[in-house]
């Protein structure tokens, strides 16, 4: 592999999401700085580190020049050009048509995440139909759209099915980075625990850079969670998740409040509140819900209050009707009074689904219902709640725990 051209070593790290893809792609536009799928990918594993002005420079440069060579590198660059400028909704049309014309295609493929990040149920369908047809045409050998095959059962809930495609990929190439998240999406649902954890340490090990390292450390932190291990998911916490990743982060650390655990290291209220003033706080009805776990760890009730209000008023239904809820819930819940959060979240069910994000994060809103329920002393509610979970997960001492009676424990302090 490593005798390979630059350019055909730089697209496998991409498909990856090996630590190694960003000194390769530079080095490919460096030695063909004419070639715009270089520098089309390039800017798509750095626009989140680019100001407007440089993104779209490089994209119209990159799409001259992709023109220049033939019309599927031109429609490839247009799909980066829509899908860094978060235009999720066209990028997704517009790879419905790429698609049609090159079938599995592969670094098209890295932008599969725009049909979910539409936040339309009917899109996120078409983005499984579309992955399941192109995986179909590519094969099973082909590892890339295994990888994301798998990542889409994962979320689909047909988790077995999930991790024989992320076990199939990773045989087929180990460092696939895509197939590596996919099997800790399907061990988190079964319960995998330590082996889960083991597999992820070794995995990351062989790449201490890679793109994904502190949010498959959170994935091992939540499996630490899930077995009773709390001193390492603190320490995954403190260790791995920089100040920045507020919402991971926070997951983490609501999870062991409810579990009755102390947290780990927490984020600065005042960096919460910044965040939320920013001009991108509430631009995303799931970032907004991170901030909102923030505020709960730090039992800042009056900031969720004023959340939960500005979310109510908002004209977007996915932030009225359940963010706002959601968010007024968590404040509830740190004012002592989970009788009140249990009705605002007990008749919510699937809508939470809107909030964004995927399985293994939206179902912290369940676990805030049943410790809620149990507080509220509604036992046999909430152990019917998680009985889906208690019943086929491998390890589920979390769960046992959001179930134990228990006097409330008090929440995080302002610090």
């Amino acid at each position: 592999m490593d005798d390979a051209p630059v350019e055909e070593r730089a697209v496998t790290a991409l498909l990856a999401l090996s630590g190694r893809a960003l000194s390769l792609l530079r080095e490919w536009v460096a030695g063909d700085p004419d070639c715009g799928v270089a520098r089309a990918l390039l800017t798509l594993a750095t626009a989140d580190r680019l100001d407007d002005a440089v993104l779209k420079e490089q994209l119209v440069r990159a799409h001259r020049d992709a023109r220049a060579v033939g019309e599927r590198q031109a429609s490839l660059v247009y799909g980066v050009f829509l899908h860094t400028h978060r235009q999720y909704r066209l990028t997704a049309d517009h790879l419905v048509g790429h698609f049609a014309r090159w079938p599995g295609d592969e670094p098209a493929g890295l932008m599969l995440g725009a049909f979910s990040s539409c936040g339309d149920a009917a899109y996120r369908a078409r983005g499984d139909a579309l992955t399941e047809r192109q995986s179909a045409l590519a094969g099973p050998e082909n590892w890339p759209w295994t990888s994301w095959l798998a990542s889409t059962r994962a979320e689909q809930g047909r988790v077995r099915e999930a991790r024989e495609l992320a076990v199939q990929a990773l045989a087929q190439y180990p460092r696939s980075g895509v197939a590596a998240h996919a099997l800790a999406h399907a061990d988190h649902e079964l319960g995998a625990g330590p082996a889960s954890v083991a597999f992820l340490d070794r995995w990351l090990a062989a790449d201490p850079h890679a793109v994904q390292l502190r949010h498959l450390n959170w994935h091992a932190a939540l499996q630490s969670i899930a077995c009773g291990d709390f001193p390492d998911a603190r320490r995954r916490a403190d260790a791995a998740l920089a100040r920045a990743d507020v919402g991971m982060r926070a997951a983490t650390n609501w999870r062991l409040l409810l579990a009755g655990q102390t947290p780990a290291g927490r984020s600065d209220p005042a960096h919460v509140r910044e965040l939320l003033a920013a001009p991108g706080g509430m631009a995303e009805v799931f970032h907004t819900f991170n901030l909102a776990l923030a505020l709960a760890v730090e039992a800042a009730t009056e900031d969720l209050h004023r959340l939960a209000r500005r979310a109510a008023a908002d004209e977007r239904p996915d932030y009225r009707e359940v963010l706002a809820p959601v968010v007024l819930a968590l404040a509830e819940i740190t004012a002592g009074r989970p009788g009140a959060a249990v009705d605002l979240l007990g008749g919510l069910g699937e809508q939470t689904e809107r909030i964004g994000g995927v399985r293994v994060e939206r179902e912290i809103v369940q676990d805030t219902l049943a410790r809620a329920l149990v507080d509220a002393g509604e036992h046999a509610r909430a152990a019917g709640l998680l009985h889906h979970r208690t019943a086929t997960r491998g390890h589920h001492t979390y769960e046992d725990l959001l179930l134990a009676a228990r006097a409330p424990a008090p929440a995080a302090g302002p610090r």
